[in-house]
């Protein structure tokens, strides 16, 4: 059996072209050999017969439906969109239109102050709200064969896991219709994701370092983190 040949790679987030002369854009702009708009044509048809049907159809409208409203100055002649609204206050009005009752929040515990607030305002709004933990079912890492040497902290004698495929599944037991996620780590939040039976978002993600905004050390590229410009060791 022949060797499959290595596939043209999309890479949007090189693309050479400003925003405002792509071609994904507008169809008479400019385009790289490797853009995906032209080179995959067909999965551009699939995927917009798999948004425009259900169970995906109403869900992609009303996800665009809530794009537009974040912005104000949209009549024709302002010449600039002025954003309206935080993250929650949007997780909020989708949920409201996508009728759900029952949401789920998965968090972290290092966040759990904050987690109480958003149960706060989810309740305040209507909804009846499943929160669970990250540390919960108490089990240890060592289940996860890792020793001392592998735990936050190696002098203890139980360090319990983060475990997201129990909030996970405990979510899906409280038949939540829509999840949002606070502050759980890389991976835990893949992991979370791969066993949740209902759609979900993120409201916030982990970044110890910069008090969970990972994105200033993507705009302080050029100054404090530019030591990213090389490979890390």
């Amino acid at each position: 059996m022949p060797d499959t040949p290595e596939p043209t790679l999309p890479r949007c987030a090189a693309c050479p072209y400003d925003w405002s002369e792509r071609w994904c854009r507008s169809a008479k702009g400019k385009a790289p050999a490797d853009c995906p708009s032209l080179r995959m044509r067909d999965l551009a048809e699939t995927s917009v017969a798999c948004m425009a049907a259900e169970p995906c159809g109403e869900f992609a409208r009303q996800a665009s439906l809530q794009e537009a409203s974040c912005y104000g100055g949209r009549e024709a002649g302002y010449g600039a969109v002025v954003p309206l609204k935080p993250r929650i206050v949007e997780i909020v009005e989708f949920a409201r239109r996508m009728g759900y009752r029952r949401l789920g929040l998965a968090f972290c515990i290092g966040l759990r102050a904050e987690a109480g607030v958003v149960h706060e305002i989810l309740t305040t709004n209507g909804f009846d709200v499943a929160s669970v933990g990250c540390k919960v079912g108490g089990k240890p890492k060592s289940l996860l064969g890792l020793g001392p040497a592998d735990q936050v902290d190696p002098e203890a004698s139980h360090e319990t896991m983060c475990n997201p495929v129990f909030q996970a599944l405990a979510l899906n037991e409280a038949r939540a219709e829509f999840n949002i996620l606070l502050g759980l780590c890389v991976g835990h939040d893949s992991l979370f994701f791969k066993h949740a039976t209902a759609m979900g978002t993120v409201l916030a993600v982990k970044d110890r370092l910069l008090g969970h905004n990972p994105l200033a050390a993507i705009y302080h590229y050029d100054s404090y983190y530019r030591y990213l410009k090389k490979p890390l060791p």
